[in-house]
């Protein structure tokens, strides 16, 4: 995530502010320019090319501050929500907009990592879509089909998360991190074919083993001894596309917040300068970690990136990387 600053008055800015607190000027996102820009009392912003647009039409259900081509519509990130919690669902209401704000983050940094998304739109079948679903009163398991990413809106109430965390022993869990995993899914059933299947085999193992057995023998059995030399989590353990998918949310992790760290100076990392994503890992991310973890332990709190990277570990992450068009140049 980029540092943004205000176009009016040159204030530095938070990705979800709707009004610069220093000048009142309104607020809205550009995706097309990958900014912060001022937008008038109507909600309207004029580009450079002449070009009108307008605050999405979601801007008061879920705070959402991203523009859209024509005045009284969702924005295209609001457009891949296929389903939300009924207005009458109260706590699934309360928790949309803190999923549609992990959305947003999600969307950006896909960008720009130049990852195709195909909507459902352009692919019925198997084109990407969210449905964001309350569990107040029915069961939601978070997952993935043919494209449809499902996310419990309860794993963004801290208690509910932290929970489960312990319940299921798990060092890390958060919102952002369920979309950056459910979409990796969606990203190896897209990019993953040919020459780059058989690859990834030998890498995560073959995604046609049976993954109910699979899910039983997980939660039966635990992860494998020695797992830590091979994987990534203890759940990566389970299935080849879990294997994957923790890989591609970690690819992820890594990626926005080396650019984070750069974009506020506390890193200066020049992409270019590394052969393989392995080597930005090795000389960049596992540093910078291990210095946001003592950082994180100075203000009484845990570990914010609780992870051992082994060596195979690098070489799935190398596998994820090359799938973006910005990795492949490296």
């Amino acid at each position: 995530m980029r540092a943004f600053e205000c176009r009016q008055c040159g204030n530095p800015l938070y990705f979800e502010n709707s009004t610069c607190v220093a000048c009142g000027a309104r607020l809205g996102f550009s995706r097309e320019e990958r900014a912060i820009v001022p937008v008038d009392a109507q909600g309207r912003y004029v580009d450079a090319e002449g070009l009108v647009w307008w605050l999405c039409s979601n801007r008061d259900l879920s705070a959402c501050t991203w523009l859209t081509r024509f005045e009284g519509t969702l924005c295209s990130n609001c457009s891949l929500t296929r389903t939300r919690p009924n207005d009458a669902d109260a706590a699934g209401m309360r928790a949309f907009p803190g999923a549609e704000s992990a959305k947003r983050r999600l969307i950006v940094e896909l960008d720009a990592l130049e990852l195709p998304i195909v909507t459902r739109a352009e692919d019925p079948e198997n084109g990407l879509a969210f449905d964001l679903l309350s569990s107040a009163n029915k069961q939601v398991t978070t997952g993935h089909q043919n494209g449809i990413v499902t996310i419990d809106l309860a794993e963004g109430d801290s208690v509910h998360r932290e929970r489960l965390r312990r319940d299921l022993d798990e060092p890390y869990r958060t919102l952002l991190g369920h979309f950056r995993h459910e979409t990796g899914h969606y990203y190896e059933a897209l990019l993953v074919r040919g020459d780059r299947l058989e690859a990834a085999r030998e890498l995560f193992g073959d995604e046609r083993e049976d993954y109910a057995e699979a899910l039983d023998r997980h939660y039966e059995q635990g992860p494998p001894a020695g797992w830590r030399d091979r994987y990534i989590s203890a759940y990566a353990t389970m299935h080849p596309f879990e294997d994957f998918a923790e890989s591609f949310a970690h690819f992820l992790h890594i990626t926005d917040t080396i650019d984070t760290a750069c974009s506020f100076g506390l890193t200066s990392v020049d992409i270019a300068a590394f052969r393989s994503f392995r080597d930005l890992v090795t000389g960049v991310w596992i540093p910078l970690s291990v210095a946001l973890n003592q950082i994180n332990r100075s203000m009484g709190k845990d570990p914010l990136y609780p992870f051992v990277i082994a060596g195979p570990v690098l070489d799935k992450l190398e596998f994820v990387a090359s799938l973006s068009p910005r990795y492949q140049a490296l």
